[in-house]
């Protein structure tokens, strides 16, 4: 992108991302390493979804239990449950956020430096996990709010019992499909977003706010680029699902402990961020979280990839 356009690769990067992973996690294997790793790894996904235990249950029975029982408090009590069981939900959901964008740049710390800790990288990167737990947040209530917005073509009527929802009536079931398509789509391009802003906020040591200008020109002077590692994200993806499917099932339900199972399945969480990073620095140095310090063991594998920074004008 300045001056030689540099040549974007998808197999080469996970190469080096499987390769990476085995030094970090199995050349030496280190238990109280992959326990930290680990760690840091769950908070970094932390409210993002995870294992549960279903239990069977008459829900029908359960229901009218919780109906008879809920008709029996007084209205005004009922309220105020309701508004503070809301509020408790509300912060829980901000703590997460605020936990977990901290725990990201926490992950990448680990990989990029190949070691396990917590506290160091917590202090050193509190500015910029603020700043982006702050941000993450502006974005999540303007999809809420855009969500809202949207919704109304078919809400109001559907509020003012102008219309039903029937399953002949294609105006209606259309336009939710739309709307539904729409907010996925939103939801998926702020999930790649976020996936480059955190590395280049890492790197350059910037505020969300130029991370994010940064990331939407790449995403625009590189489509095709772009593409290609979304196409392959989407078949990790499916190839995680299954590994977890198999090692849930092979210890027992153990991996499905949130911990516990991210701890289990750790390698494939350090692929995935791993090869994200490898992906993210052959466009160009600013973009390398590697650019100032690679430890030793690392030279074999990232010795091939960094890029030179473009000479200056005149040179």
């Amino acid at each position: 992108m300045n001056g030689t356009e540099p040549k974007i690769e998808i197999f080469k990067p996970f190469g080096e991302a499987f390769e990476l992973t085995k030094k970090i996690l199995f050349q030496p294997f280190d238990l109280k390493k992959w326990f930290v790793i680990g760690f840091a790894a769950w908070l970094a996904n932390l409210g993002g979804g995870g294992g549960g235990f279903n239990y069977q249950y008459n829900r029908r029975e359960g229901v009218q239990k919780l109906n008879e029982a809920i008709s029996q408090i007084p209205h005004p009590i009922l309220v105020t449950c309701v508004c503070v069981l809301i509020a408790f939900v509300l912060v829980l959901i901000v703590l997460f956020a605020w936990l977990r964008a901290r725990g990201r740049f926490l992950f990448i710390d680990c990989i990029v430096k190949n070691r396990g800790a917590i506290a160091e990288p917590w202090r050193d990167f509190r500015k910029e996990g603020n700043s982006y737990f702050l941000f993450s947040l502006l974005v999540g209530f303007a999809l809420l709010a855009f969500a809202a917005v949207l919704s109304l073509p078919f809400m109001l009527p559907i509020m003012r019992r102008v219309t039903f929802l029937h399953i002949h009536d294609a105006y209606l079931i259309s336009t939710i499909a739309a709307w539904a398509f729409v907010i996925v789509l939103l939801v998926l391009a702020w999930a790649l977003i976020s996936n480059f802003m955190v590395p280049i906020m890492y790197r350059q040591r910037c505020r969300a706010s130029k991370a994010f200008g940064i990331v939407v020109r790449l995403i625009a002077a590189c489509p095709g680029e772009i593409l290609l590692y979304c196409l392959f994200l989407i078949v990790l993806a499916l190839a995680t699902v299954i590994v977890a499917c198999v090692a849930t099932c092979a210890t027992c339900c153990v991996a499905a402990i949130p911990y516990i199972g991210t701890v289990i399945l750790l390698p494939v969480s350090v692929l995935l961020r791993s090869f994200s990073l490898l992906f993210l620095r052959q466009f160009e140095p600013d973009y390398d979280v590697w650019a100032t310090f690679v430890p030793p063991e690392f030279f074999s594998i990232l010795s091939s990839a960094p890029l030179l920074p473009p000479p200056p004008p005149g040179a």
